[in-house]
């Protein structure tokens, strides 16, 4: 039996605006209709994909995603996910 790898890394990267633009921190994590675990999954999401925060509840985000998810999903797809799943940039100044 073949085992298969995660998706690739995809080329476009998140743009670094901090509590806007959050990106996946971890592999396979549900991207779901509702902020909980009750809530249907539309789909995968894997580190690397990424979207803007459109709406939070409780430790939940909702995103809009930039760009074509890893596993397929359109971009401008909404859905929801634990915050503890993703990250926000944090800018730093070089002097």
């Amino acid at each position: 039996m073949a085992v298969t790898a995660a998706p690739t890394a995809s080329a476009a990267e998140a743009p670094c605006v901090p509590r806007v633009y959050y990106t996946i921190n971890t592999n396979a994590t549900n991207f779901r209709t509702g902020p909980g675990t009750g809530y249907a999954s539309k789909g995968l999401l894997y580190r690397g994909d990424w979207g803007k925060k459109i709406a939070a509840k409780g430790s939940w985000i909702k995103l809009r995603l930039g760009q074509k998810s890893r596993t397929g999903l359109p971009k401008n797809s909404t859905g929801w996910i634990a915050k503890r799943l993703a990250y926000d940039c944090v800018p730093m100044q070089l002097d």
